[in-house]
């Protein structure tokens, strides 16, 4: 009978938390899908999506898998190039655009895990920092690129031949669209069994071992499933901004990624959302300070460090005893 009441409790808090993040999840939604009647600069709200889409897959790979990647910046700029050049030189329709910059995202996700997966820790974060700086200077010699200058003027085109993407309007909600599938092939992830695996492999990668779990092929599919998203992310960039440059492989970049994510909240569902657009959007208004945006930002991420240590969306469930 006590073995019942466990069960039932576990069940009955379990869909407690579902239930709470669904509400989230409609909640969020709601207020993406009306942002263009609202007057805000679509331009910034879709930036914020590609980036929170980036951030997610990022979380996934650190917050439940607890593998700390100092180079997603490759994924996010390889799918950029790929997909700027595939719309621009060979002149293919956006969503085959957005297919090849997934698929090379893909393939670079499975060769570069074989090898970085090895290693744990910090071993595991300096190997795939050392495979995304070879890839920026591989980017930046190879003539496809076109070096520093980058891949400019990428047209946006009729996406199925219908949806014409130069809009901004039908532009948004295709971005809007990525990023809920996205988010939601991330959310099945973590709320699988597969993602219960991955939490047992962040907390005591011994016992689940002892377990019977090949706890290496676990980490490699959170990783190409992360680098696959992130490639995403980097097609979808890819349409809004119409060009593809160095920026997006240089290892800055993935420390935002790492400063989205912990600003927002570490290991939550909403956290890398809420922290992707608060970064971006201090990097769109505070772009009048020049330089010191970076020391802002700093200066930022230490105040959240210190009086979030959960994070944003983190410390407001922990608060609310709810789970976001």
């Amino acid at each position: 009978m006590a073995a019942l009441t466990d069960k039932t409790v576990r069940t009955s808090g379990r869909r407690r938390i579902i239930g709470d993040e669904m509400i989230v999840f409609i909640l969020m939604t709601a207020v993406l899908a009306i942002v263009p009647t609202t007057g805000i600069y679509p331009y910034f709200v879709m930036q914020g999506l590609c980036f929170a889409l980036l951030a997610c897959a990022f979380n996934l790979l650190l917050g439940y898998g607890g593998l700390l990647s100092f180079g997603h910046a490759m994924f996010l700029g390889t799918a950029g190039y790929i997909c700027a050049h595939a719309l621009k030189v060979w002149g293919v329709p956006p969503e085959l655009g957005i297919v090849a910059g997934v698929g090379a995202a893909a393939l670079l996700s499975i060769v570069t895990g074989v090898v970085a997966i090895r290693r744990q820790g910090i071993y595991f974060a300096m190997i795939t920092l050392a495979l995304a700086q070879l890839l920026y200077f591989i980017y930046l010699q190879t003539p496809f690129t076109h070096g520093e200058d980058g891949i400019q003027g990428v047209p946006q085109g009729k996406m199925f031949g219908v949806l014409d993407l130069s809009h901004p309007d039908t532009l948004y909600y295709v971005v809007l669209g990525g990023f809920l599938f996205g988010f939601l092939a991330i959310y099945r992830a973590i709320n699988s069994p597969f993602g219960e695996v991955l939490k047992a492999i962040r907390e005591n990668e011994q016992r689940a071992i002892s377990l019977g779990y090949k706890t290496d092929q676990y980490k490699l599919l959170a990783y190409i499933l992360s680098g696959t998203l992130a490639g995403l992310a980097g097609s979808l960039k890819v349409l809004v901004a119409q060009n593809a440059s160095l920026t997006d492989v240089h290892w800055t970049m993935s420390g935002e990624i790492v400063l989205m994510t912990l600003v927002g909240g570490l290991g939550t569902v909403f956290g890398p959302v809420v922290g992707a657009f608060a970064i971006i959007a201090m990097q769109q208004y505070l772009a009048g300070f020049g330089q010191w945006v970076t020391v802002i930002q700093g200066v930022i991420f230490v105040v959240c460090v210190l009086t979030f240590r959960r994070g944003v969306v983190g410390e407001i469930a922990h608060y609310f005893r709810r789970s976001l």
